[in-house]
Parts: C-alpha cells; sequence; structure tokens
C-alpha cells in the first residue's frame, strides 16, 4: 500500500507539473517577463467560438485554461474569473451568480452545458434548464458530491474525481456513460467523450466505460504508464510519460491515424472526429477528418501554451515574452 501511495503521489506530482508548464507556460517563460497572450480558434466558427481576442489579449490578468464545447468556450483567467462566449441557446455561457465573485480553480464545456470547480471542490454546472430541451440532468449537480479535484464534461454528461481519488458521474446515461465501475478508485484524472468515460489511474493504466461500438471503451491491454487522457466522440488519446501517444477507437474518420514520430508531446487533446497534440517546442500537430477545417491549423503556431477541441473546432492559447522596445543610443550631450 506504501508503495502504491508513494506511485500515486508521483503521478499527482507529474500531472501538476504538466499542468502548470501547459496552462501557464512556465516551461519556457521566465516568470519576470511580461507576456502577451492570444486565443486563436479554427474549424467550424458558426457562433464565433473564435472570440474577438480583444478583450481577452488585452486582459493583464492572463489565462490559466482554456475549454471548448461544440458551439462555445471558456476562458478561465490567472484571477480565478471565467469568460464565456460562443452559442448561448441553452445558457451554456451565462454566467450564474453561484461563481462570480469566488475563485474558479478549473473548468470543462461539454456540447452545450459547462463546469466550473470552484476552489472549495465544489462544481457548479450551468446550460439547459431542467426540463429544457437538451437537459439531461448534465447541470444537475449530485447533493452530497464532496470535495472534488478535477472535472470533465462530456457530450451530454459530466464526470467528477472526488479528493478520495474515485469518481462521479451525472447526466445522459443511455450507453452506460455514468455507470463507474464498481471499486474504481485510486484514479487521478478523468474525461468524457460522446458515449463513453474514461479513468486514469495512479499506475498509470486506463478503465473506459459506456459505449464501446467503435471501440472506445476497449483499452489496449498493454497500455501503461499514461500520464493524460483525451475522450473525443467514438476515440481516445493515451499520452505517455515518454511523450508518445496511444489512440484506440474509432469512426472511420482518420482520427486515430497519429502521424508517423509524433514525440515529445506534453498535452493532448480531442473534438468528435480530430485530435490535436501539444509538443513540447510550443508546437501544435492536427489530425482526423477535416470536414470543417478543424485540422486547418492557422499556419505554424509557435509559443502555445494550452490546448483543447470539442465538436468540429480547435482553440489554443498562446503565450510568448513582450520583447523590450530599443532605444537608439547616443553619445555625449550634443553628439548624435
Amino acid at each position: 500500500m506504501k508503495n502504491f501511495e508513494r506511485s500515486r503521489a508521483r503521478v499527482v506530482r507529474l500531472l501538476t507539473a504538466m499542468t502548470l508548464f501547459v496552462t501557464l507556460g512556465l516551461g519556457w517563460a521566465r516568470p519576470q517577463l511580461q507576456m502577451t497572450q492570444q486565443v486563436v480558434a479554427w474549424g467550424d466558427l458558426k457562433y464565433d467560438v473564435s472570440l474577438n481576442t480583444s478583450g481577452l489579449a488585452g486582459s493583464s490578468k492572463g489565462l490559466a485554461q482554456i475549454a471548448t464545447g461544440d458551439f462555445h468556450s471558456l476562458a478561465l483567467q490567472q484571477d480565478g474569473s471565467v469568460v464565456a462566449w460562443g452559442d448561448n441557446k441553452f445558457g451554456q455561457t451565462s454566467l450564474p451568480v453561484t461563481i462570480q465573485n469566488r475563485f474558479v480553480s478549473e473548468v470543462a464545456a461539454g456540447n452545450i452545458h459547462s463546469l466550473a470547480l470552484l476552489a472549495d471542490g465544489t462544481v457548479v454546472g450551468w446550460g439547459p434548464a431542467p426540463g429544457q430541451y437538451g437537459d439531461y440532468g448534465q447541470c444537475t449537480v449530485p447533493a452530497g458530491l464532496g470535495p472534488v479535484l478535477r472535472l470533465s464534461a462530456g457530450a451530454v454528461h459530466s464526470l467528477a474525481l472526488k479528493s478520495d481519488g474515485t469518481v462521479s458521474a451525472w447526466g445522459a446515461n443511455l450507453n452506460g456513460q455514468c455507470n463507474v465501475p464498481v471499486g474504481l478508485d485510486n484514479v487521478v484524472a478523468v474525461a468524457g467523450g460522446m458515449y463513453h468515460s474514461m479513468a486514469l489511474k495512479a499506475d498509470g493504466t486506463v478503465v473506459a466505460w459506456g459505449d464501446n461500438r467503435h471501440g472506445q471503451t476497449a483499452v489496449p491491454p498493454d497500455l501503461s504508464q499514461v500520464v493524460a487522457i483525451a475522450a473525443g466522440g467514438f476515440h481516445n488519446l493515451a499520452l505517455l510519460a515518454d511523450g508518445t501517444v496511444v489512440t484506440w477507437g474509432t469512426y472511420g474518420l482518420a482520427q486515430c491515424n497519429s502521424p508517423a514520430g509524433l514525440t515529445n508531446v506534453i498535452a493532448i487533446a480531442t473534438g468528435d472526429y480530430h485530435s490535436l497534440a501539444l509538443k513540447q517546442d510550443g508546437t501544435v500537430i492536427v489530425w482526423g477528418f477535416n470536414t470543417a477545417g478543424q485540422c486547418d491549423m492557422p499556419g505554424r503556431l509557435t509559443n502555445v501554451v494550452a490546448i483543447a477541441a470539442r465538436g468540429n473546432h480547435s482553440m489554443v492559447l498562446i503565450r510568448q515574452p513582450v520583447q523590450p522596445a530599443r532605444t537608439r543610443p547616443t553619445g555625449p550631450a550634443g553628439q548624435h
């Protein structure tokens, strides 16, 4: 048991370090430097999920995390406040009063709902109102959920990793995506897909449940040393400790065809039918179904510190140091 707890602690520390590296850019940015930030999105931008970034780019608060739903997006600022934009047909971008003036530590976005994890470990959900079309209970946080460490939003269901290493799920359950396996514990991360769910355990193994019509819950039997997971529409990604990526599941749309030689990956993300990988050098690789341009990255992006995807669009956060203005040297008084 002691060996297992030490293993769990190591994985948690690694995940925490990766989160800081990705969301804050500490891997290559000196804290004392002034930074510029930019959110870039591409793919299906029907509801302006691309965002007019002028407000965020000019904010002195800085961004800590980005998250995408099908047609809406969320940004968590470093002061714990949340910004939401895009489609609001179901209220998914109408921030509830319960998170205003509260410190939010994590956000997640499903197809038409949003989640926020507060600093005290409580969870707030918003989107379709009870009884409204599109309401599957995904916004109704279970009573007595208890302290939560991490969140994930599936298409129309929600997942919470609790402080005791167990998982709770709620929302649409037609395919068993909310039927958390009995005895599942020692979990360090969760991920919700279209109709399935995943959990990463402290020993680097993965458990999946729910819809398996396309092999999305058929975890490769030899999969180990996993440090991050991402669940797409009908496929999954696993990031290994050596910086490589493993994929499984399919819908015949190339979302599992990770590029040959893909290495040095530090973060992964999935849309419904496409996949993203953030490399250690701050560049991004995208592959999969491209009917809406979700794989058409606008040029070669650099200085990327976070990635997000859902539905048919992709989004990245770029942060880079502000270059100090150069002053023209002058000679002694009266000389030029």
